[in-house]
């Protein structure tokens, strides 16, 4: 999912929960290393984000499966940036963490020099399931010294969802290839968006500079240079990176045509503008949907549409499940990993939260690539994600990327507030080179 990145909210509940994470992290029942494998277990997974992960159903089979094994779910609601946070003072301190953690794909990296406090899935036949995934999902869970730190959950694959109604009532076309069809580049994007904008005066075409930016140098890394903020020798390149200011500039330049409504993604005031329904567009991966129908309610079923997104490819998002050596039940909680990233449970994942598959045996499932979404008028989902998840180029992520790239929105969210884009690109090279120490 992960999202995120993409989860900020719920500070507070952050603060508040870190005791009471601590004091049950690991469970209080006899070790799940124990020989007997019918030994009463408690798995603590730890998750994050407004919609969790999906995970509700698989628990339940998962039980009825193993009735020996109790789940216990924490995190759900938790925005990334407080959860990160917090897991990386667990993981640091040795205690305190689930015995599953999911770790989403731009923060993962940052996990690689602490690989010894996590179980290496290999030790648990991991790599024989290796086949199962996409190569480069496999690629981003697996340390360069060959350690499997986590098994992957989802991929982002992008598309622009967009209320038709709102489309409509701006004289611009609402049908889903008509609309796709408006927009082969972003700078065609932008040009509808200066439409948009000349026949409605109250509401803005994208909710946010940032998302705009994230999708957009995903996209535009993926095809140049494979990588953003570091490269693949974990060098700091912001300042070097012709993607990364390519992506500031036509976010700029979307920001000066006023078409942002000036959101933060994931705070409170984001989730109002889906319910209030204040704007257009939003660059979006396919978890992407399960947020914005959480978020928008019932009142906008039908109101939102899926469309291709601009430029071709491009993964926003995804995330893995991993077991920290803290865990009293390792083997037990690998399990419970393997279970939940298989191909049959990522495809319910599929079903429940729109999250689009890492395995392509589910992507290739008519489950998945004959799935249309009746809250978003009948969209086509499983075409329009799946269709060229399995070409996908991966865009490699530096160890403090998170920190690097909240420098840079914080950048593009000061030109949203007035600054001028040549002084926020001065701000964002300065504090995103001090962020990447």
């Amino acid at each position: 999912m992960s999202v995120t990145s993409r989860r900020r909210r719920f500070a507070a509940i952050a603060i508040a929960s870190v005791a009471v994470f601590a004091t049950t992290a690991c469970g209080d029942d006899s070790s799940g290393n124990s020989a007997d494998p019918n030994a009463p277990v408690t798995l603590i997974v730890d998750v994050f984000g407004d919609q969790g992960f999906g995970y509700e159903g698989l628990y339940e089979q998962y039980k009825k499966d193993h009735p020996n094994v109790t789940i216990q779910e924490r995190g759900k609601g938790l925005g990334l940036g407080d959860y990160n946070t917090r897991l990386t003072q667990q993981i640091t301190a040795g205690s305190g963490a689930g015995d599953v953690v999911a770790l989403e794909e731009g923060t993962i990296v940052q996990f690689y020099a602490q690989a010894d406090k996590f179980l290496n899935l290999a030790d648990e036949g991991a790599n024989d399931l290796k086949a199962n995934y996409l190569p480069w999902k496999w690629e981003q869970g697996t340390t360069p010294d060959g350690k499997v730190l986590g098994l992957g959950t989802d991929v982002g694959s992008m598309a622009i969802c967009y209320r038709s109604d709102l489309f409509k009532a701006a004289g611009l076309p609402t049908e889903r290839e008509a609309v796709g069809a408006l927009w082969p580049t972003w700078d065609a994007f932008i040009e509808q968006g200066a439409k948009f904008a000349a026949a409605d005066s109250k509401n803005k075409f994208v909710d946010s500079a940032t998302n705009f930016f994230n999708v957009v140098l995903s996209q535009v890394a993926g095809q140049g240079t494979g990588y953003t903020y570091y490269d693949k020798s974990n060098k700091l390149v912001l300042s070097s990176n012709p993607d990364v200011k390519t992506a500031f500039d036509l976010t700029t330049k979307m920001i000066n045509a006023k078409l942002s409504n000036n959101l933060q993604s994931f705070s409170n005031e984001w989730n109002a503008g889906f319910k209030n329904g204040t704007f257009a567009t939003i660059a979006c991966p396919a978890w992407m949907t399960g947020v914005i129908k959480g978020q928008a309610g019932d009142a906008a079923a039908g109101k939102w549409d899926v469309a291709k997104a601009p430029g071709n490819g491009g993964n926003w998002g995804g995330s893995f499940l991993a077991v920290p050596k803290s865990s009293k039940h390792q083997k037990a909680a690998a399990e419970l990993a393997k279970y939940l990233t298989s191909a049959q449970s990522q495809i319910e994942v599929f079903k429940k939260l729109g999250n689009l598959p890492s395995q392509p045996a589910a992507l290739n499932d008519p489950a998945v690539t004959a799935a249309t979404n009746d809250y978003f008028s009948n969209a086509p989902i499983g075409k329009i994600f799946a269709a060229g998840a399995t070409d996908l180029k991966p865009v490699y992520l530096g160890p403090k990327n998170q920190a690097v790239r909240t420098a840079v929105e914080n950048a593009l969210r000061a030109v949203e507030q007035g600054q001028a884009a040549d002084a926020a690109w001065q701000d964002a090279l300065k504090n995103g080179a001090a962020a990447g120490k």
